[in-house]
């Protein structure tokens, strides 16, 4: 669907933006009633499937599990090469994840972090960021509100339009 300029008209009177309001609320109501219809058939068909799907789980799951073990029992023979097996019905493999840290027994982040500190210290990252939370909590007091154009900051605050339409139309 093309994109298209919305023009939004001037001079409305109170009687066109009562007729346009009346309109508004009439397509509102529609497309809750279409919703709720089409809700309510999802849940009819999901409710039709939903024990063959739970057995079709059920199968998967428990055809995964003999896969899986095929597969680590012969894991040194048939992966030497591939990380994967072709099948007749699919491929079966194992997948090398992203490396990531842990720390060893006994060791937390934070015990990591201030040995990092005394050993690696350039892999230490220190975030510098600025406090937007305490510039806006203290916006209104002067002292500080001085500073914001020298510092490049303005405080805004948006305006959005709502329409909310009461009841059945």
């Amino acid at each position: 669907m093309a994109r298209t300029k919305r023009i939004i008209p001037t001079g409305v009177t109170k009687t066109q933006m009562e007729n346009a309001f009346s309109t508004y609320a009439k397509a509102e109501a529609r497309m809750t009633k279409i919703n709720a219809l089409i809700e309510k058939q999802i849940a009819t068909i999901r409710n039709k499937y939903t024990n063959e799907l739970a057995t079709l789980k059920e199968i998967k799951e428990t055809n995964f599990d003999v896969l899986q073990a095929y597969a680590l029992a012969n894991k040194d023979s048939l992966f030497i090469k591939k990380k994967s097996l072709d099948s007749l019905h699919g491929t079966i493999g194992f997948r090398t994840g992203t490396p990531k840290l842990k720390t060893l027994k006994g060791f937390t982040w934070n015990t990591v972090t201030n040995l990092l500190k005394e050993f690696l210290p350039a892999y230490v990252r220190i975030a510098e960021e600025p406090a937007k939370d305490k510039l806006l909590a203290e916006r209104n007091n002067e002292q500080i509100a001085d500073f914001f154009p020298k510092i490049g900051v303005v405080v805004t605050q948006d305006e959005t339009f709502f329409v909310e339409v009461k009841g059945e139309a």
